[in-house]
């Protein structure tokens, strides 16, 4: 959910964090610093959905230009848009030092959700940031409100439909964290984040907390059930993982395509809604309170306009055979409300969208600990000229092998940049990477085209930063102003 630090890519079977990771397997780590940009094969991996641009409305250049390249059930969030239903974004960031272009693809893509209609709440991990990184709460509200909050101003973020808050004042997260805390083991989160003997409890610690970030704006006093869609990096999907797992351990009713078609519902029976399912402290089953609960379930399909309704208590399952594949979300979203009714959490696993890397100025990774590979959003113009001039070139050795080979566009970091920030328009960025590939465009000359591309965006930028400053306070959220 914070800004995206690395995965890595275990070519050999060993044992890494405690558990035996294959020869061709990938373990994400969010806090690593080496990445594997073989998404494929992550897709395949984690069980991601490859996302297709042209079923999102009005997509931005990240998604037709494939740098948003998977989802999570983003498909709940498009049809509350298309339906009219509310939906909420959650972002966040590490209150550690400098806003880098990196930071500003998940911007963009809240900025987009925002436009399609969703509420952005935006989580400032000051309490994680001092944990494992040293940096004071003070220190932490300093930089994200003239580092951070100042950007999002400039990129376009609406003031009134973004919340920002501090963990460090919403204790909410750290209680939601808490409790679901007990749903899951340290077996479980060795095998999500390769933790061992050795790990820092406080790395431990922050998942749980993250947990309550992105489950917290479902609650009834920070914006009620509805879908909440999580932009992150792919490096970020551990805590998505965690946090839709636990979800789904607290809801109270299970939802699937039965065998023979349509929608099938089962009741989960766990401590907390055994006595409400009709469960008997000997063991036994309250079959009035049963039928009650199933008669319940049935008056929620009902009101949602389906006659064919099959409801078979003793075999603990109800059935509505016409109920299709865009039925489901309308149903989940019933059954959680029935479940709060009932005294249920009714949480909603979290959608997610994973966009790429961006490469660094070196060809390497991105980071903000090391300015040479990046371009950082405060820096002057001179200094952008300077660092994309140096960066690194997939053009060839001498201009005689580059008219005769042509260049990479695909390792060019002038050419990714443009394609990753500075350049909207694909017809144009097209030509650019043809004439690259056939050496009719030098290195020197894509590099031009970046810098004047790159000098345009970053004063605009500048240029809006001032004209929004005033606007920073007007994203704190109240518990955080």
């Amino acid at each position: 959910m914070v800004p995206s630090k690395g995965l890595m890519s275990k070519r050999k079977r060993r044992l890494v964090g405690g558990i035996t990771v294959g020869e061709d397997e990938v373990l994400i780590d969010p806090w690593g610093s080496s990445q594997s940009t073989d998404y494929e094969r992550i897709i395949t991996q984690f069980g991601l959905t490859p996302l297709n641009a042209s079923t999102m409305p009005n997509p931005t250049k990240l998604h037709r230009r494939g740098i948003v390249f998977a989802h999570r059930d983003v498909d709940q969030i498009t049809e509350a848009h298309r339906t009219g239903q509310a939906f909420g974004v959650l972002t966040g960031l590490m209150p550690s030092g400098q806003m880098h272009l990196g930071h500003s693809m998940v911007i963009e893509q809240a900025k987009w959700f925002q436009e399609l209609g969703g509420d952005v709440t935006i989580a400032v991990a000051d309490l994680e940031s001092q944990a494992t990184r040293g940096v004071s709460l003070e220190k932490g509200r300093r930089i994200a409100l003239e580092e951070y909050l100042a950007h999002y101003a400039a990129l376009g973020l609406d003031s009134d439909k973004t919340q920002v808050y501090f963990q460090s004042s919403r204790p909410v997260v750290q209680r939601l964290g808490f409790q679901l805390g007990k749903r899951t083991n340290l077996n479980e989160f060795e095998a999500i984040y390769g933790f061992s003997g050795e790990t820092n409890l406080a790395h431990v610690q922050a998942p749980l907390v993250q947990v309550g970030d992105i489950l917290h704006p479902q609650l009834d006093a920070y914006g009620g059930l509805r879908p909440v869609v999580v932009p992150v990096g792919v490096d970020q999907d551990p805590h998505l993982r965690l946090t839709r797992g636990l979800a789904a351990k607290t809801n109270w009713f299970n939802l699937k395509e039965a065998p023979s078609g349509g929608a099938l519902i089962s009741l989960s029976v766990h401590d907390e809604n055994a006595t409400a399912f009709g469960q008997m402290p000997n063991g036994r089953l309250d079959r009035e309170k049963v039928n009650s609960v199933f008669g319940r379930v049935v008056d929620v399909l009902t009101s949602l306009g389906f006659s064919d309704i099959l409801s078979s208590p003793k075999q603990g399952h109800v059935r509505v055979p016409s109920a299709t594949t865009r039925d489901a979300h309308g149903i989940r979203m019933a059954l959680l409300q029935l479940e709060r009714s009932m005294g249920g959490m009714g949480l909603l696993a979290p959608s997610s969208t994973y966009h790429h890397f961006a490469v660094g100025m070196t060809g390497d990774k991105m980071s903000s600990s090391q300015p040479k590979t990046t371009l950082f959003l405060r820096d002057d113009l001179a200094t952008v000229q300077k660092k994309i001039k140096r960066a690194f070139s997939g053009g060839q050795s001498t201009v005689e092998e580059h008219r005769r080979l042509g260049g990479n566009p695909d390792v060019d970091v002038a050419y990714q940049y443009m394609m990753y920030f500075f350049e909207e328009d694909d017809a144009f960025l097209a030509e650019l990477n043809a004439s690259f590939r056939s050496g009719a465009l030098l290195a020197g000359e894509m590099k031009q085209h970046c810098t004047e591309a790159a000098e345009r965006w970053m004063k605009e930028l500048h240029e809006k930063r001032d004209e929004t400053a005033h606007l920073v306070d007007a994203f704190l959220a109240e518990d955080s102003r």
